[in-house]
């Protein structure tokens, strides 16, 4: 019986592991779209304002 409480206990200690983790995980991605739907936003605005310029009025990259 002792046997398996420790096995019981260690499982949860394993599935606490993988829940924090997961956390992690959820709250970096979070962060991204965050940070994402701002860029979006932004993008949106400069085109909708027309602050884009087209492709041909773009300067090229020093390295062409």
């Amino acid at each position: 019986m002792e046997d398996r409480l420790i096995d019981i206990e260690i499982a949860i200690a394993n599935l606490q592991k993988t829940v924090d983790e997961l956390n992690e995980v959820v709250i970096k991605q979070a962060n991204l779209i965050d940070k994402l739907s701002k860029e979006n936003r932004l993008l949106a605005a400069m085109i909708k304002d027309n602050t884009v310029k087209p492709l041909s009025e773009e300067t090229p990259p020093p390295h062409y």
